[in-house]
């Protein structure tokens, strides 16, 4: 009688074991996912500025504009204010061949003298790139070629860091290279999440930065790395972090 009793009981301890552990990790999982909706908001903030690089420039030999400029023409003016500066004698206007006749490297430039810069001091660079490493290639062969070995990059805030990654494998070895970013309407950082068109900015940046990791995972860094700047992000009242690019 007693081996029968002994026998029962040792299941019943085990099933009581077992829910005592369920319901244990039910009430972490509970307060996981309440301590992460608390904090939806600086994470959704450090996410969205995670794709900023906003670094401080040099004197350079010449301020690039990637091509695919807003409508705003927003990196024509961040490049047209960093010559103003004279931090570079001339701007190179990279931009996709639209016909035989036109290109976008054209509109580049008459969005930079609009600005007050001087067309001797524009350098078209049309092209037939499909994307960013494509352009890339071009630019980087096209500074190779000029002997200009400090170079400003300049493009929308959320492509900064992708291009980055990209230019630095594909400019010449020794290149020193800063990156600028244009702050772009399309695109906040701070409230990415709260727009389409944010969302779809974000998203795209994600995939396109993952694909560029993939196909330039067999080659080496060529450029000089910049200063790590660090960028204050505001994630609440009183809260502020420092990310280092």
């Amino acid at each position: 009688m007693k081996t029968s009793e002994a026998t029962f009981s040792s299941p019943i301890r085990s099933d009581r074991g077992g829910i005592f552990f369920r319901l244990l990790s039910l009430i972490f999982l509970v307060i996981f996912a309440f301590v992460i909706y608390l904090a939806r908001y600086p994470i959704l903030r450090l996410a969205g500025n995670f794709w900023v690089v906003d670094e401080s420039p040099q004197t350079s030999d010449a301020i690039v504009i990637l091509s695919d400029d807003d409508y705003e023409a927003v990196r024509a003016a961040r490049a047209a204010d960093l010559y103003r500066a004279s931090w570079a004698p001339r701007i190179v206007a990279s931009g996709r061949t639209l016909r035989p006749y036109t290109s976008i490297a054209e509109l580049m430039q008459r969005d930079l003298t609009d600005r007050g810069v001087p067309a001797t001091a524009v350098v078209r660079v049309p092209n037939r790139a499909r994307n960013t490493l494509d352009e890339a290639g071009a630019v980087s062969e096209f500074l190779s070629a000029h002997g200009w070995k400090k170079i400003i990059v300049v493009t929308s805030n959320y492509h900064t860091r992708r291009s980055r990654f990209i230019y630095e494998h594909a400019l010449a070895p020794g290149t020193e290279l800063r990156v600028v970013a244009a702050p772009d309407p399309a695109y906040d950082p701070n409230s990415w999440w709260r727009t389409r068109e944010g969302l779809k900015t974000f998203f795209y940046e994600f995939v396109g930065y993952i694909v560029a990791r993939w196909e330039l995972r067999n080659s080496d860094v060529h450029t000089v790395s910049a200063t790590l700047i660090p960028a204050r992000i505001q994630l609440g009242k009183g809260v502020a972090v420092s990310i280092y690019s």
